[in-house]
């Protein structure tokens, strides 16, 4: 990045701040870069998106309004399209669609959008809107509503896994998926020849956070407690457990000690990965890949997010990410 007023050199900086959306104050940690020669300060489309994106967040779920992917995967669940969504809903004829692409819902719109995840519920809507179409038209939509309801509306192994909590501050607002979960595990395990619980406990502190700092979002789904050892996973011995064709072997070392290694002659399916998560991972998997339990977990205790939350039995708030003081994206 160079000076747009210069050419000269810029620093990133970033200090907390408070923004003024729909009329409440939200706080979030604002990023700039400043000009080097001059002094002055700007910022990138980029850095807009990720300042913004944090309010957002923060709005979404103080009124349970469905991120982006979950407005489009709930569509998607019922094999409509965005227009035949709005029209159900009574939302304007593009409405449902600029939702999915980030435009942000009213709270009543919002609340709509969330309750219609339950089936039975977005039900009533699809009755309600019968006249509104076809009768063949409207025989599709219930033939595959019914479908839908007839599925088990829940996965168990994947709430199970993620510990029953939901996406907030507490996971960086990511998406929880079992098979993004499983995939990260299986890139450290190919990666690394030493991917024991203790190092890929950090590993994935540091990918979810290095994530959440540089997008705006984590990346695994999984909230963090900060332990004696450092940063971990909560349930994270539940977390690896419950991973299909990963397993773990008990290594002995010469000095009599033991450890737990995780294995798996599977590779990692790299297309469940989007650019910004692949430079993420090469980021952490770089930084990481050639120091050993011990170091890593001496490096994660001079991070804040271990300081400030050591031993309170608290999620560690993923707003420590911008403290970050071993790895960057830079």
């Amino acid at each position: 990045m160079n000076s747009p007023f210069t050419g000269g050199n810029v620093t990133l900086h970033q200090e907390k701040s408070e923004l003024l959306f729909r009329k409440e104050k939200f706080q979030y940690w604002k990023l700039y870069y400043e000009c080097e020669d001059t002094h002055e300060t700007f910022t990138t489309t980029e850095l807009d998106e990720l300042n913004i994106g944090q309010v957002y967040n923060q709005y979404r779920v103080k009124y349970g309004i469905p991120f982006p992917d979950e407005i489009g995967a709930v569509r998607t669940k019922y094999g409509l399209s965005a227009s035949k969504m709005s029209e159900i809903l009574g939302f304007g004829d593009n409405q449902y669609r600029l939702y999915e692409n980030g435009e942000m819902p009213s709270e009543t719109n919002g609340k709509v959008l969330h309750s219609i995840m339950s089936p039975p519920i977005f039900e009533v809507f699809v009755d309600n809107a019968e006249y509104q179409f076809s009768p063949k038209e409207f025989l599709k939509i219930k033939e595959n509503l019914e479908k839908v309801i007839r599925r088990d509306p829940t996965n168990e192994l994947e709430c199970f896994v993620f510990d029953g909590y939901f996406r907030s501050i507490n996971n960086g607002y990511a998406k929880q998926s079992y098979s993004k979960l499983k995939n990260i595990l299986l890139f450290y395990i190919d990666r690394c020849n030493d991917a024991f619980n203790t190092k890929m406990n950090k590993l994935l502190f540091y990918t979810d956070f290095l994530s959440y700092k540089s997008f705006g979002v984590g990346m695994s789904g999984l909230a963090y407690k900060a332990i004696k050892y450092g940063p971990v996973p909560s349930k994270w011995d539940r977390v690896y457990g419950m991973m299909d064709d990963i397993y773990p072997e008990i290594i002995e070392f010469s000095s009599g000690n033991s450890g737990t290694k995780l294995c798996s002659s599977l590779k990692p399916d790299m297309s469940k990965f989007t650019t910004n998560e692949l430079a993420v991972l090469n980021a952490v998997i770089d930084r990481f890949k050639d120091i050993n339990s011990n170091e890593i977990s001496r490096i994660s205790h001079e991070e804040d997010a271990w300081i400030e939350f050591n031993e309170t039995n608290v999620f560690i708030d993923f707003s420590e990410a911008f403290t970050l003081k071993a790895i960057s994206l830079d």
